[in-house]
C-alpha cells in the first residue's frame, strides 16, 4: 500500500479537501465520504446506522488504583506485561497485539490514525472482543466502516473528538480554544488539555496524547506509561521484524508530544494522580516522569 499505508483514493480526497475546501474545513475528509453523526449520537455509514457512542463512564467499574497506557514501543518487548493489574490497560493501536495474552481483558483499545485501520484491520478484527471499549477518531470510524459497517455493532465505541478539528464544524481559532470553558492551555498556547474528554481532546501527534486525557478523567490513583518511547520510534515496534517497521511519525512529534503531556501532568498532579513511566528508554524522563523498573523481566 506504500509507505504512508493510505490508499491513492484516501490521498486524492485528502488533497481535494484541502484545495477545494482550504485550510478550515480540510478535515472534512476525515468522515467524506458517507460517515455521519447525529444528534442521537448514532453513527451512521452512507446513510445505515452502524453504532451509538457511548459515554466515557462505561470505563468506571470501579474506584482504579491504576490506569496503564501501553503503546507498542520496541521497550515492550523487555517487560512482563501480565504484571499489570486486570482491565487497567488502554492499548494504543499495534498494543492491541497484547490483547488475550499478556493483557487478557484491556480496559480499552485506542486508534485515532486511519492508517493504522488500512495497515491493521484484519488484526483488529482478531483482537478486539464483542463488547470491548473502543476510543476512535473521526477517521479512524471512517476507515473502519469502508472496511466492514457492521464491525462496529458490537463494541462500544467513544469518540476522540479533536478540539481544534472537531466533527461537523470548521477548525476553531485560537480564541475559540481559548473561549472553551473546558480547556487548560499553557502559556505559550500550543499546548492543551481536555477537562472534558468527552466533549473533545487535544490531539498531539501520538494517540497516547489523546488516551492520557481520558485516563485522568477517570481519576486512577496513578497512570503508567508503558512501550511509550517516542525517540526510537524509526525502530521496529515490539512486535516488527527489523526490516519491516511500518512508517511512523512519533519521533518527528516528540517535542509536541512532551509538551503536552507536560501539561496534562501538571493537570494530574492538581487532581492527586501520580504519573509514572515502565519505559527504560522513553523520552517521557525529559519531562520529569521517572522511570519505574516493576515490569522488567
Amino acid at each position: 500500500m506504500g509507505r504512508s499505508d493510505r490508499p491513492l483514493s484516501r490521498s486524492l480526497i485528502k488533497l481535494g479537501a484541502r484545495l477545494l475546501l482550504g485550510r478550515d474545513l480540510a478535515h472534512v475528509q476525515d468522515w467524506y465520504p458517507g460517515l455521519s453523526i447525529d444528534e442521537g449520537r448514532v453513527l451512521h455509514y452512507r446513510r445505515q446506522p452502524v453504532a451509538t457512542l457511548r459515554d466515557a463512564g462505561i470505563l468506571i467499574d470501579a474506584t482504579r488504583a491504576w490506569i496503564h497506557i501501553v503503546g507498542s514501543g520496541p521497550s515492550v518487548a523487555g517487560g512482563d506485561l501480565s504484571r499489570l493489574e486486570p482491565s487497567s490497560a488502554v492499548l494504543l493501536n499495534g498494543a492491541i497485539h497484547l490483547a488475550g495474552g499478556p493483557v487478557a481483558a484491556p480496559l480499552a483499545v485506542a486508534v485515532e490514525d486511519e492508517r493504522f485501520v488500512y495497515r491493521h484491520f484484519e488484526l483488529m478484527r482478531e483482537k478486539i472482543a464483542a463488547g470491548q471499549a473502543c476510543l476512535f477518531s473521526v477517521a479512524a470510524l471512517r476507515a473502519i466502516c469502508e472496511r466492514d459497517r457492521g464491525w462496529l455493532a458490537d463494541r462500544r465505541v467513544i469518540l476522540i473528538n479533536d478540539i481544534r478539528k472537531p466533527y461537523g464544524l470548521p477548525r476553531r481559532t485560537a480564541a475559540q480554544i481559548r473561549a472553551l470553558d473546558f480547556v487548560r492551555l499553557d502559556p505559550t498556547g500550543e499546548y492543551g488539555f481536555s477537562l472534558s474528554p468527552e466533549r473533545g481532546v487535544f490531539q498531539g501527534g501520538s494517540v497516547a496524547v489523546s488516551a492520557l486525557q481520558f485516563a485522568i478523567a477517570l481519576r486512577p490513583v496513578k497512570i503508567g506509561f508503558v512501550g511509550i518511547d517516542i525517540r526510537n520510534a524509526a525502530e521496529p515496534r515490539f512486535y516488527e521484524e527489523r526490516g519491516q517497521a511500518a512508517f511512523s511519525g512519533i519521533a518527528g512529534a516528540e517535542a509536541r508530544i512532551l509538551g503536552h503531556v507536560a501539561l496534562a501532568r501538571t493537570v494530574a498532579e492538581e487532581r492527586g494522580i501520580a504519573l509514572v513511566n515502565f519505559s527504560p528508554v522513553s523520552a517521557l524522563s525529559d519531562i520529569g516522569i521517572a522511570f519505574d523498573d516493576r515490569l522488567v523481566r
